[in-house]
């Protein structure tokens, strides 16, 4: 038998997002549902160390922080339902949402915090080094690489981007590029090429991380790449403390095609300053919707927002019915 939950708002997703949205409005006294998907917590739940998150003295386990925040939406009344929604209806309020098990969500306002997947390589190794070395973002971790020897792989926007922001803390970084000219823009190439710190391997593809991972002997760490030159087939080893792979994120919006509006990448677009989507009530925060910032604050104030907009939506609707009355 189907089970349909009423609600005022329905939060799709978690993360730091989700969580704050849902800790913002159960304090409004608006009993919000979460459906957190199948990876609670989002990209958090794979970050070890986390230093920029305001609040915490010392480094906090990533997992750690999406734990105390989900107990936090919980104690302030969030019903946390471990479902994925898989199928939504806009054309009407209230909005319908069904998940995989197949119960139904009837929601006045929605808030969608599905977020965005970093790119990988797809490297078993890849995966076996994450947390010792590789990482998909320079702006979380690349303070843990202060005076060492760093590769960057890509060769867009936010390659070079992540390349130039790890020279404020590395040694030395080296963009792998597969390649033998950057897609970036010609000024973003100016900075790079001007950077006494930055090096390029052209025509080149990671075949394999190298290191010590957990369980095996030594110092767990990435000591270097396998490199592939892909015109000649040669390959070599280039030692290094950390790879940082930019290749570019993908969000989870597949579930909102052609029901919200989105830019060419997928992202969900929303109006300035705000978190309000192309469907009154139904509100995108997050990675879902931000591809410049990407941290774990921002998406928290993003939750706040979306949140507070759809308690002073619902507040403005109430008030047209009784005068409607």
């Amino acid at each position: 038998m189907t089970n349909i939950t009423e609600t005022k708002v329905l939060i799709i997703g978690s993360g730091p997002a989700g969580y704050t949205a849902a800790i913002y409005a159960a304090r409004a006294n608006l009993n919000p549902v979460m459906v957190s998907g199948t990876e609670p917590g989002g990209q958090l739940m794979i970050t070890t160390d986390v230093e920029n998150y305001p609040g915490f003295a010392d480094p906090i386990e990533g997992p750690f922080l999406m734990e105390q925040m989900r107990a936090q939406a919980e104690n302030v009344g969030t019903r946390i339902i471990g479902d994925m929604i898989v199928d939504v209806d806009f054309s009407s309020r209230p909005y319908t949402a069904t998940d995989e098990s197949g119960n139904t969500y009837k929601a006045d306002t929605i808030i969608i915090c599905t977020g965005a997947k970093a790119r990988w390589l797809g490297l078993e190794s890849e995966f076996k080094f994450q947390g010792l070395g590789v990482s998909a973002c320079a702006t979380c971790d690349g303070f843990f690489f202060r005076g060492k020897e760093v590769c960057v792989i890509g060769g867009g926007n936010s390659a070079v981007e992540e390349a130039l922001f790890l020279t404020n803390f590395c040694s030395k970084v080296t963009l792998i590029h597969r390649r033998d000219t950057l897609r970036a823009e010609k000024v973003m190439q100016e900075r790079l090429f001007a950077n006494e710190k930055v090096t390029c391997i052209w025509d080149s593809t990671v075949e394999e991380v190298l290191g010590v991972s957990h369980g095996e002997e030594g110092t767990p760490g990435m000591t270097g790449v396998r490199l592939k030159n892909i015109k000649s087939g040669a390959e070599t080893i280039y030692p290094c403390d950390g790879m940082f792979v930019a290749i570019g994120h993908d969000p989870a919006t597949a579930l909102f095609k052609d029901k919200l509006e989105m830019d060419e990448e997928g992202y969900i677009l929303t109006a300035p300053d705000s978190t309000e989507t192309n469907i009154p009530g139904v509100y995108a925060a997050g990675d879902v919707k931000d591809k410049i910032y990407r941290q774990a604050i921002t998406a928290a104030g993003m939750g706040c927002m979306a949140a507070l907009e759809a308690d002073k939506y619902l507040a403005t609707v109430e008030h047209a019915h009784k005068n409607a009355a």
